[in-house]
């Protein structure tokens, strides 16, 4: 008996002591220091790319689930984005201690060295131009530590999404290359993709003609078009409705509907046999309609003679006029998130490569993307040129002249190039060469239907920019051509014109160049 306690004190005084030594270390361990925490960062966003990736190969429908997978998104996009903002800050450094502890914090940026800088668009009152933003250790150590904890916290609570994520079925194969994954899929809609499936499927609600109404409203291709066609491709809205047709401006003429307006024109997108059945009519409006027009529109939609019962109508426009005629809360559609457009150049510009194993590429592309104001046309442009190019020297190259042809136009028309284009007002194209006597004014941008290949220009704006191809007097080119429904071809109408001083782009004085650089750069 003796020995038996004997035996119990001596392990409960051997657990304590060994206690109090691990306390002891651990409170005098030295904290985790930068590159403890990227390496952290790393680890959780692939951990949270798998789930989302697998999810998306899945044909999910619990709206709950759905609406963790769009949290999970909008982490994993906000984490990358600042892993690669905190890799390029860190590679800029001349052999930079990453502790804490450091005088200097190896976020530090330069003020001299351009390499050590990020760049971001900025709308200075004075001259708009694209300014150099600089950040303290501090500040980007704490983002980089809120942004790691939520992540992790957010991986902790994936099991029970993990358990019911096998439970739904795969979709189609899909290509397993990342960028070819992305430009044949819809990017960044999820959640309005969600939403405007959600609307269709809700009963009809009660009144006259029980016709639901929902506007969505966004700018000049910002992608209504493509919302659209994913949301009546999508199985559960094909099963809803007995027929899905979509109707253009260019339908509707002068805006005198007849009441069989319905009768020979428009497109049908989806039809069964179910004469009984539902109809929804998708409605494209490139500018704003009174109030009169559009309440024959919609009557006229209703008397259709061959369609079914028309229950569900959608309306995009450019225009806020519209919001008032529905039924519902009109859908915003916007450009997408900083962190998420990132995610996505990034993708379509390194292609199948790591962006780390890169470290210098991707510090420029983070410039790059500054450049490009959030537009899905300019991504797929300009990234697919970069990843045709791998080289640092081109890629700075294509930076340096994306930066000029940028301040040119803010200084010249005070927008940005691609918000010109969106307006259908001229704009020009920048090309490597520096020096030329001539330019390239961008008259008309256009779309056009990808299945009338033979219509469509041979030479394309890379061609131009790269010095392959050197149109002379009024020609067209193609700008880029989407992989996704609708499968529009975007064309240049351009013209050769000889260069004045006016689009001469004047060298910036470093003084003021200082003076505009604000005090930090916010990554949130």
């Amino acid at each position: 008996m003796e020995a038996l306690v004997s035996a119990v004190l001596g392990d409960l005084i051997s657990r304590s002591i060994s206690f109090a030594i691990d306390k002891c270390y651990r409170g005098r361990r030295d904290p985790p220091t930068i590159e403890d925490n990227l390496q952290r960062l790393r680890r959780v966003l692939l951990r949270i790319r798998i789930i989302v990736e697998e999810a998306e190969r899945r044909r999910v429908t619990n709206r709950a689930m759905l609406g963790q997978l769009r949290l999970m998104r909008e982490g994993l996009y906000r984490g990358y984005y600042v892993l690669s903002a905190c890799n390029s800050y860190y590679n800029a450094q001349d052999g930079p201690d990453v502790s804490r502890h450091d005088h200097r914090s190896s976020f530090a940026l330069s003020q001299f060295n351009p390499a050590k800088r990020v760049c971001t668009l900025s709308s200075m009152a004075s001259t708009k131009m694209s300014l150099l933003a600089s950040g303290t250790g501090h500040e980007a150590e704490a983002e980089l530590q809120e942004v790691l904890a939520g992540l992790e916290r957010m991986a902790n609570d994936m099991k029970e999404l993990v358990l019911f994520l096998s439970s739904y079925p795969p979709l189609s194969r899909e290509p397993y290359s990342g960028h070819l994954w992305l430009q044949n899929r819809m990017f960044g809609r999820e959640a309005e993709q969600e939403r405007i499936i959600s609307f269709l499927l809700e009963p009809e609600p009660t009144g006259a003609g029980n016709l639901g109404v929902l506007p969505v409203i966004g700018r000049a291709r910002v992608g209504k078009s493509t919302l659209l066609e994913h949301v009546c491709f999508d199985e559960r809205v094909r099963k809803h409705f007995s027929s899905i047709i979509f109707l253009s401006e260019a339908d509707m003429g002068d805006g005198k509907v007849s009441p069989h307006y319905l009768g020979g024109k428009g497109i049908i997108k989806h039809r069964d046999l179910d004469t009984a059945g539902k109809s929804l009519v998708v409605i494209d409006l490139v500018g704003g309609v009174d109030d009169s027009t559009l309440q024959r529109i919609m009557l006229s939609t209703l008397r259709g003679a061959r369609t079914a019962h028309v229950s569900k109508i959608v309306v995009t426009s450019r225009s806020e006029n519209i919001a008032s005629f529905g039924t519902t809360e009109a859908l915003q559609l916007k450009r997408l998130p900083r962190e998420a457009f990132w995610y996505f150049f990034k993708t379509i510009a390194f292609g199948s490569t790591d962006a780390e194993d890169h470290p210098e590429l991707a510090a420029v592309c983070m410039e790059v993307v500054g450049q490009l104001n959030r537009s899905f046309i300019a991504a797929n442009l300009i990234g697919s040129l970069l990843r045709a190019n791998p080289c640092s020297q081109f890629w700075r190259k294509v930076l340096t002249r994306l930066k000029d042809f940028t301040r040119l136009h803010f200084l010249l028309f005070g927008e940005h190039p691609s918000d010109l284009i969106a307006k259908d007002r001229p704009a020009y194209l920048w090309r490597l060469a520096s020096k030329t006597d001539t330019s390239l004014k961008v008259c008309r941008f256009y779309q056009a239907c990808s299945a009338r290949e033979h219509d469509l220009p041979k030479i394309t704006v890379n061609d131009v920019q790269i010095g392959s191809a050197s149109p002379r007097g009024k020609f067209e080119v193609l700008a880029w051509r989407s992989q996704i429904p609708p499968y529009y071809s975007y064309v240049f109408s351009c013209e050769v014109q000889a260069s004045s001083s006016s689009l001469r782009i004047p060298a910036r004085n470093k003084q003021i160049r200082r003076q505009q650089q604000p005090p930090r750069l916010n990554l949130m």
